[in-house]
């Protein structure tokens, strides 16, 4: 057997960031030859990825990248919120990010499959790559909070930062539906229901329940709903109201979030 110096084991460990007892098992292994090692090491990393594949990921950080056009949001989950502050684990979700920008989601996700890996490998936990958000349109912007929610918005005019500025409402507020044209009829019949049990304990006439009914049922799901509600740097208006008043419409809303 090949004897191993300090130098190899360094040298390699320089070259792929695995911890000295790896990167030496990995030389003995291939009798001192450095190639052979390293392509060890990448196999190894395939298989420790795997067997920590079935570990809850629930944490980790949401990349994001634009263009004029174009934007692009990378959910890279990990098993901590330490792992999630590391900067090599945010240089590789910033990557994928550009990757994605630039050659679309399944050219990301294909070059990023071998990087994960090795990541893994490097830091010891379980990570995914999670969902890729590729918004495209006349005018996109996007907000992310704490690199752990947010949104993407693309207008049909204005500027990327009337675009951020729909994207930070819905990143705070959270609306369950885009447009009034968006609620299920099954979310409405459950509303309609809860809420007749309280119109018809007002002991009203059948007339004015009625009114009654439609006005909850209104006010219900404009509040759930982003055009519909009051834009929260300006209460005094709606988001569509906001957009039209600085000439936009609405063309996509997509929300961001690790899980």
């Amino acid at each position: 057997m090949s004897t191993i110096s300090i130098d190899q084991v360094k040298k390699l460990r320089d070259q792929t960031g695995v911890s000295i007892m790896q990167c030496r098992k990995a030389l003995e292994e291939a009798g001192g030859d450095m190639e052979k090692a390293t392509i060890i090491l990448k196999k190894k990393s395939g298989d420790i990825a795997a067997k920590k594949s079935d570990r809850s990921a629930q944490d980790g950080i949401i990349a994001f990248k634009q263009v004029e056009g174009k934007a692009v949001a990378v959910v890279l989950n990990c098993e901590t919120d330490f792992v999630a502050k590391n900067d090599e684990f945010i240089a590789l979700a910033n990557t994928i990010a550009d990757s994605a920008l630039t050659n679309g989601e399944q050219a990301a996700r294909d070059q990023a499959a071998t990087s994960v890996s090795e990541l893994v490998q490097k830091i010891g936990e379980n990570i995914q790559l999670g969902t890729i958000t590729i918004v495209e349109g006349p005018i996109v912007g996007g907000y992310i909070h704490n690199a752990k929610a947010g949104a993407i918005v693309a207008l049909s005019a204005g500027t990327p930062e009337l675009a951020k500025d729909v994207a930070m409402h819905g990143s705070a507020m959270k609306p369950a539906f885009v447009t009034g044209a968006d609620v299920p009829t099954d979310a409405r019949a459950k509303a309609e229901e809860l809420f007749k049990e309280e119109v018809a304990a007002s002991g009203k006439p059948a007339d004015i329940q009625a009114k009654m009914l439609e006005g909850k049922l209104n006010t219900y799901f404009k509040e759930q709903t982003l055009v519909d509600q009051m834009f929260i740097k300006d209460p005094s208006l709606t988001i569509d109201a906001y957009l039209k008043k600085n000439g936009a419409t609405l063309v996509a809303y997509k929300p961001l979030s690790l899980i």
